[in-house]
């Protein structure tokens, strides 16, 4: 071992622990159970099995692990936005597409077809810019991975200047944050203006965070490190205090969490404001009609002031093969074409073959679940599947590659079709159009949504 650093060997490494014992030890506190002249003994710590602890010292390390269960934010509603509650719904047996019989396909195949009848599928192309990312795209420093974010970035934000969202008196959410770029170049787009706050919602701890960065004293940037599915926004002390009407964004949202987010702004964070307490307004009973009758014009008059609608929605969209039925905003127009959660199920699974077709790869790839943890380097979610998950062997001779991919397109337009019927059966004018190019990004469908006039204020 090197000098002043632990004596243990690790075998796995094939090298000499670098950590520093304690003055006159010849271990680490984590490799401490090879002295056995104190006759201390150290267990797997049970809150994570991965470290180790003093057996004497373990009620004391509890109180003070990382692993430690930590104390829910206020802004935390559990399953506020998760969506479907009757598991009766989901089918218990999912067989996998490899294992489909070549009319068992070609039965899917039909109802997809007919479902999408009718459907505008043909997306407009909206590739616009912005200037705040001129300087950074004619960057020569840039390489190309990074010249491909920012040309996103740039169109994301074309499109939010269009819709009118960029100005004062907002706050930004921004969902599946990771390290923040998208915020950063808002913030940048809005230098001059006033009275403008960015909410960061990431589950995961991230590294190279860029919203610490900020110097701008008019901004305020916060994140929030919780699944989407128990954010309740009005909840969020920063925008209980200020009230500034919300912006949804978000790059590249993975597959389910699309339609968390979308829950969470047209649903719970209208909902929260109907009682006390962000809490769902009390049901009444029967006697209390006469009250609530004389009342009520009254109620409706003061929530609809309470209760504003989100500003807008600019989410660019991901990974349909990662969306569940669960969680879907869209179980109401499957529904309403004669689909359900199983054929919901196949799908979404064959929406891959937009993007993945026959690709192979010797190596282990992962397939979408094992590649649910994305790096915090890593901003697009363009899959590598396997043989059998891209279904090459069962599927050759029934379909060929580029009516696959047609088919995987079909999918996510009908995924994506339900999420922009829920919006607009809730008073949004709500669109998607392609935001940049397929050879920038596979995964190029932006979803945008304003409100609608049901949902504007009348005239004084």
């Amino acid at each position: 071992p090197a000098p002043g650093t632990c004596a243990y060997f690790v075998e796995r490494k094939k090298r000499f622990c670098k950590l520093i014992p304690a003055p006159g030890r010849r271990f680490c506190g984590e490799h401490g159970q090879q002295e056995e002249e104190n006759g201390r003994k150290r267990i797997p710590c049970p809150l994570d099995p991965k470290h180790t602890v003093y057996e004497d010292q373990l009620q004391k390390h509890l109180k003070k692990c990382n692993s430690r269960e930590k104390p829910k934010p206020v802004y935390f509603v559990q399953d506020i936005n998760a969506g479907l509650k009757d598991v009766a719904e989901i089918p218990e047996k999912r067989v996998p597409i490899s294992s489909l019989s070549k009319e068992e396909l070609e039965n899917l195949i039909i109802k997809l077809k007919k479902a999408s009848n009718g459907l505008e599928l043909r997306l407009e192309e909206q590739i616009l810019s912005h200037p705040a990312l001129q300087e950074a795209l004619n960057d020569p420093k840039n390489g190309e991975s990074a010249f491909k974010h920012l040309k996103q970035q740039a169109s994301i934000l074309g499109s939010m200047e269009k819709l009118h969202l960029l100005g004062p008196g907002r706050c930004f959410v921004e969902f599946g944050a990771g390290r923040g770029k998208l915020s950063h170049w808002v913030d940048i787009a809005l230098q001059n203006v006033e009275n403008v706050q960015f909410l960061l919602v990431e589950r995961a701890t991230t590294r190279f965070k860029v919203d610490g960065k900020h110097k701008r004293r008019d901004s305020i940037f916060e994140r929030l490190q919780v699944d989407i599915q128990h954010l309740c926004l009005n909840k969020v002390p920063i925008l209980e205090k200020k009230k500034l009407p919300v912006v949804g964004i978000g790059k590249h949202l993975c597959g389910a969490a699309t339609d968390l987010a979308l829950r969470c702004l047209v649903e719970s964070y209208t909902t929260c404001h109907d009682g006390e307490n962000g809490e769902p307004a009390p049901k009444r009973s029967r006697n209390d009609k006469t009250e609530v009758a004389s009342k009520s014009s009254a109620n409706n008059e003061s929530n609809k002031e309470d209760c504003k609608p989100v500003a807008g929605i600019v989410i660019a969209l991901c990974c349909h093969h990662k969306c569940d039925w669960t969680h879907y905003v869209g179980r109401e127009f499957f529904k309403s074409v004669g689909l359900g959660p199983v054929e919901f199920h196949y799908f979404q699974r064959m929406s891959s073959w937009a993007t993945c077709g026959m690709r192979e790869t010797t190596t282990t790839a992962s397939t979408s679940e094992e590649s649910e943890d994305r790096t915090n380097d890593t901003e697009e979610h363009e899959q590598t599947f396997t043989k059998t998950e891209s279904g090459s062997d069962t599927l050759q001779g029934i379909l060929t590659v580029e009516e696959r991919k047609e088919i995987g397109c079909l999918c996510k337009r009908l995924i994506d079709h339900g999420r922009t019927e829920y919006l607009q059966q809730r008073g949004y004018r709500a669109a998607l159009h392609y935001y940049t190019e397929s050879a920038v990004s596979l995964e190029n469908v932006l979803l945008t949504a304003v409100p609608g006039p049901s949902l504007l204020p009348e005239p004084t």
